[in-house]
C-alpha cells in the first residue's frame, strides 16, 4: 500500500494589513510586519499619504498606534494635508493613537564632528515609540536627513544600524525616500530596507496622468509583480490590482432584452446574456447612443439600476437628444434608477478613469454599465494603454455580473468589423452599425457581427429612428444590393402593384372558372331534364308493351282453358308414360 505523502509545514511571514484598498490583495495580507518597508518615488507620486494612511488604517481599525516622524513637512502642515481624506490627525493624537514629531535639520547638525552617529534620532523614536507604545513607525522622509552628509561610509553604517535596531524593537515600519537617477532611490536605501520595496511611480504620457505601483521586492512572500494603477482621491489611497482577476468568472444563463423586440428576435428571441458585455460600432450619426439608451429605458422599466459614462456629451444633451426619438430618460434618473457620469477623457488619466469607474460601480451596485464611446480615450499612440484599461474593466465588471455595453466610433475608412482599441476578443455581442448609401440617400442598417453562446441572425435589418423610438425594418435584397429608404419605397411600390396585378389575374381566372363551372352546371341541368323526359317516354312505352304482353299472355290462357285442350293434352301424355315404365 502506498504511504500517503506528508506535505511539509509552511511558516507563514506575519504581516501587517494596511487595509489600504487592492494593496493587501496583491501583497497577500499586507506589509512585513516587525520589518521595514520601503516606498520609494518620485516627487507627488504619493508616498505621504500612503505612509500617512498605513498608520491611521492601523490605529483605528487593528488598534496598532503609529509615530509618524517627518523630516520634511510640520505637525500642523501633516494634520491640514491629509484632513480632506478624513483623517482627524488632531482627535487621533489626543487618544494616543498616533504621534506626529516634526524634526527639523540644520545644516550645521549634519556636518561631520568627529564620530557621527543616529542615537539622538535612535532615542527620540524610542521616546514616541513608548508614549502610546507604537506597533507601527514611518519616517518621511530619509534624503532630508542625509542630504548634507558627505561621508557615504557614515551614511551606509547609520543606515544600517538604523534598521537593525527598528528590526529590534519590532514595529512596523514604512521609510519613504525619493527616487534616484536610475536606481530606485537617491542614497541606495533599497541594499538595506530589503524587505520589502514599493515603487510609486507617476508618469506624463500624451498630456495624460498615470499613477501606477509595483512591488520591487517581497521578502518572504508572494506578491503580485504587475504594476498596478492608483488613485488618490477623497476616500484615501487605493489599488486596483485588476490585473490579477482569472478567466473563472460565473456565466449567467440569464437573458435581458435589448429593449427593441426585433433585435431580441435576432438574438435568438431572448436579448443579451446577463453579465455579458456588448459592442455596438459604427460611424458617426449611426444611432450607437441611440441603441444604448433604448437598452437603458428597458432595463429601467425592469426596476434595474444603470451606471452611464459619457464622454463626449453631458447628460442633460443626452436626456433632450433622446427625447426627439421618443425615449424620455430624466424619470429614471429621478427615481435613482439611473445615475450619469460625464467627463472629457483627457480631464485625467486612463488609470484615474478607470479608478473612478471602479469606484462608482462599487458604490452605485448598478445591473448595466455603459461606456459611450470607448474610444474616446484614445489619444495619439496610446491604443495599448486604452486596451489595458478596457481589459482590466472588463474583466471586474464580468466579475461583478454587471451587464456591459459598450459604443465605438470608427471611420468610413476603417474596417468596419474591427476597433480602435482591438477589445473585440473580449465582446460577447457585437451589434455593427453602418450606413447604406443607395440613390443619393444616406440610411442605416444593422447586423449581428457575433453573439457568443446563442444563435443569432444572419439578415441586415433597416435601421430607423423615428419619433416612437427605434424601428428595425426588413430590407430588400435585389439584383443590385440591399434597398434601404426611398429605394426600398419604391420596390415596395412595385412590388404591390406587381401584386396587386397578380391578385386581378387571379380574380379573372377565378371568375372565368366560376362561369365555366356554371354552365356546365347549365348544361347538367338541359341534360338531366332532358334525360328525365326521354325516360318518362321509355318508361311509358316499355309500361304499355308489358301490359300488351301480360294481356296477350292473359287471352291465351283464358282461351287454353275455354277449348280444354291443354288438360286433354297433359293427361293422354301421363297416361302414355305410364304405359311406358310398365312396359319397361
Amino acid at each position: 500500500m502506498k504511504k500517503k505523502e506528508i506535505l511539509p509545514h509552511r511558516n507563514i511571514l506575519p504581516k501587517s494589513p494596511t487595509s489600504i484598498q487592492g494593496l493587501d490583495e496583491i501583497t497577500g495580507g499586507g506589509l512585513p510586519k516587525g520589518r521595514p518597508t520601503l516606498i520609494c518615488g518620485g516627487a507627488g507620486c504619493g508616498k505621504t499619504l500612503f505612509a500617512m494612511e498605513f498608520l491611521v488604517r492601523g490605529a483605528t481599525l487593528y488598534n496598532e498606534p503609529g509615530v509618524f516622524i517627518s523630516f520634511e513637512e510640520t505637525e500642523k502642515e501633516l494634520t491640514a494635508n491629509v484632513a480632506s481624506l478624513g483623517f482627524d490627525l488632531d482627535k487621533l493624537v489626543e487618544r494616543k493613537k498616533i504621534w506626529l514629531e516634526h524634526i527639523h535639520i540644520e545644516r550645521s547638525e549634519t556636518e561631520q564632528s568627529g564620530d557621527y552617529d543616529l542615537e539622538g534620532l535612535f532615542i527620540r523614536i524610542h521616546s514616541a515609540i513608548e508614549k502610546i507604545d507604537a506597533k507601527r513607525v514611518v519616517l518621511d522622509t530619509m534624503e532630508t536627513l542625509f542630504s548634507e552628509l558627505p561621508n557615504p561610509l557614515i551614511l551606509r553604517k547609520e543606515l544600517h544600524r538604523l534598521f537593525q535596531w527598528l528590526k529590534k524593537r519590532g514595529v512596523t515600519t514604512i521609510v519613504t525616500a525619493e527616487r534616484g537617477e536610475g536606481a530606485l532611490t537617491r542614497e541606495g536605501l533599497e541594499e538595506y530596507v530589503s524587505d520589502c520595496v514599493i515603487l510609486l511611480d507617476h508618469r506624463v504620457i500624451d498630456q495624460s496622468s498615470i499613477r501606477r505601483l509595483r512591488i520591487v521586492k517581497y521578502r518572504g512572500s508572494s506578491h503580485g509583480t504587475n504594476e498596478y494603477p492608483f488613485l488618490i482621491d477623497e476616500d484615501g489611497f487605493s489599488v486596483l490590482p485588476v490585473t490579477s482577476l482569472g478567466l473563472d468568472h460565473v456565466s449567467s444563463l440569464e437573458r435581458i432584452s435589448t429593449g427593441l423586440p426585433r433585435l431580441d428576435t435576432m438574438l435568438s428571441g431572448k436579448g443579451y446574456f446577463r453579465g455579458s458585455t456588448v459592442l455596438v460600432s459604427g460611424t458617426a450619426g449611426t444611432g450607437k447612443t441611440s441603441i444604448a439608451a433604448q437598452f437603458v429605458e428597458a432595463a429601467c422599466k425592469r426596476g434595474e439600476r444603470v451606471l452611464f459614462f459619457t464622454f463626449e456629451e453631458s447628460s442633460n444633451q443626452i436626456v433632450r437628444n433622446m427625447r426627439s426619438i421618443g425615449i424620455d430618460l430624466e424619470p429614471w434618473v429621478n427615481k435613482g434608477l439611473l445615475q450619469f457620469h460625464a467627463t472629457r477623457p483627457t480631464l485625467y488619466g486612463l488609470e484615474t478613469h478607470l479608478s473612478t469607474s471602479i469606484k462608482l460601480v462599487n458604490k452605485f451596485k448598478p445591473s448595466i454599465v455603459i461606456l459611450d464611446p470607448i474610444n474616446a480615450f484614445v489619444l495619439g499612440e496610446n491604443q495599448t494603454e486604452v486596451n489595458i484599461m478596457l481589459v482590466r474593466l472588463v474583466d471586474f465588471l464580468k466579475m461583478k455580473r454587471v451587464t456591459a455595453f459598450f459604443t465605438s466610433l470608427t471611420s468610413g475608412n476603417d474596417t468596419m468589423e474591427s476597433t480602435d482599441v482591438y477589445i473585440s476578443s473580449l465582446i460577447d455581442t457585437w451589434l455593427l452599425v453602418r450606413d447604406l448609401e443607395i440613390g443619393g440617400e444616406r440610411n442605416r442598417g444593422l447586423y449581428v457581427l457575433k453573439s457568443r453562446g446563442m444563435a443569432h441572425s444572419n439578415q441586415i435589418r433597416e435601421f430607423r429612428l423615428t419619433n416612437d423610438g427605434i424601428e428595425l425594418l426588413d430590407v430588400y435584397v435585389g439584383s443590385e444590393g440591399v434597398l434601404t429608404g426611398s429605394a426600398r419605397l419604391s420596390q415596395e411600390t412595385k412590388d404591390e402593384a406587381e401584386q396587386l396585378l397578380r391578385q386581378q389575374e387571379i380574380g379573372t381566372k377565378q371568375f372565368k372558372l366560376e362561369r365555366k363551372r356554371d354552365a356546365l352546371a347549365a348544361q347538367i341541368v338541359v341534360l338531366r331534364s332532358e334525360f328525365e323526359a326521354e325516360s318518362s317516354d321509355a318508361l311509358k312505352v316499355i309500361g304499355i308493351e308489358k301490359a300488351i304482353n301480360e294481356r296477350f299472355t292473359q287471352d291465351k290462357i283464358i282461351m287454353s282453358k275455354s277449348r280444354r285442350g291443354d288438360a286433354s293434352t297433359k293427361i293422354s301424355g301421363a297416361h302414355k308414360k305410364k304405359k311406358i315404365f310398365k312396359g319397361m
